[in-house]
């Protein structure tokens, strides 16, 4: 059977366009991927059209909305992830653009379909004592161990996002003066971090341990499970839970939830509430653009109490006049 239009533009958006053209991270594509996935999945089970021979002409407007109202109510998706699968379409209409002029009407009108607007979420992070009750659990006598407090610790000192620290390699890391770490993060956009005095004798200790330092295929990864295999995304997550129930006995404040991305909010805060501006924070993080740091400045209750006391203090008076001091207020009540 002859492949469809639709089956041999989605075939070439996703193996050809987005990796040779636009260049996008493997993960970026794996979510374009699993987005048309689900497509298909209500292509065929709900809107009753067989997926071989599904063709461009069908993916409409009144589709694609049927298909994100599926994807809230029946499948219970967020509304950032509904948003996220519709970023997905759009980047698919985008490309048909250029290479199906013919239906260009329709493209457009996909893409005319609106995001919708979501609550912005109030970023948790953990107070310096918390962090550290956190970090205090690693059992330091064992192999296992030390390496999970040099993946925790890295990853708070480097505000690194989780897959950055998963995918480090040893190539990645520099321990000669001046002491640094290569991160990779969205978009393969690179960034320099320096690593602090403290975190440079912990990688020391631990390259020696796994005597990485002997090695010359610099490309392995930095940091390998229990299978000697890299360490993936889900077992951070695993890990941190761990550590985090742990500490709640020793810290009763530890948020419900905290996730690998906590570790990244944390640092971004306590780098702010160290007087640190919100350029350099901007660069450390790897935003690409100030307003998402901003962020935390509008979070940090403490620097905004502050601000109210300093204009407190300048304009409103230290205090007034206790009423019983008023004599004629006074003779007036007794009058009553």
């Amino acid at each position: 059977m002859k492949p469809t239009d639709f089956a041999q533009q989605l075939h070439a958006f996703l193996t050809k366009y987005l990796t040779m053209q636009r260049n996008l991270s493997p993960n970026t594509i794996k979510s374009y991927r699993d987005t048309f996935t689900l497509l298909l999945r209500y292509c065929r089970d709900t809107a009753e059209l067989p997926i071989e021979r599904l063709t461009l002409a069908q993916i409409h407007p009144t589709l694609i909305t049927a298909f994100l109202t599926n994807l809230e109510e029946q499948r219970q998706c967020r509304v950032t992830t509904r948003n996220q699968r519709l970023a997905a379409v759009h980047a698919f209409v985008r490309y048909l653009q250029i290479e199906d002029p013919a239906h260009i009407t329709q493209w457009q009108h996909i893409l005319a379909i609106p995001f919708k607007r979501q609550e912005r979420t109030i970023p948790t992070y953990l107070t310096p004592d918390e962090m550290g009750a956190v970090l205090a659990q690693p059992n330091r006598t064992t192999s296992y161990g030390r390496r999970d407090l040099v993946m925790l610790s890295l990853l708070y000192d480097t505000g690194a996002r989780v897959q950055e620290l998963v995918d480090l390699q040893i190539q990645d890391v520099r321990l000669e003066s001046p002491a640094q770490i290569r991160l990779t993060g969205k978009g393969r956009k690179t960034r320099i971090v320096p690593l602090m005095p403290n975190m440079v004798s912990q990688l020391t200790t631990y390259l020696d341990e796994y005597q990485y330092t002997h090695l010359v295929q610099n490309e392995l990864p930095l940091f390998l499970n229990t299978r000697r295999q890299r360490y993936t995304r889900s077992g951070m997550t695993v890990m941190i839970h761990k550590y985090v129930e742990a500490a709640r006995g020793q810290c009763i404040t530890l948020p419900k939830k905290v996730t690998p991305h906590t570790f990244r909010h944390s640092k971004a805060m306590h780098m702010l509430q160290a007087g640190i501006p919100l350029v350099i924070i901007r660069d450390f993080l790897g935003h690409v653009d100030i307003k998402t740091s901003e962020i935390y400045a509008r979070v940090d209750m403490n620097m905004k109490r502050q601000a109210l006391e300093n204009v407190h203090n300048t304009v409103t008076p230290p205090g007034l006049p206790a009423w019983e001091d008023d004599a004629a207020l006074m003779e007036w009540l007794r009058t009553l």
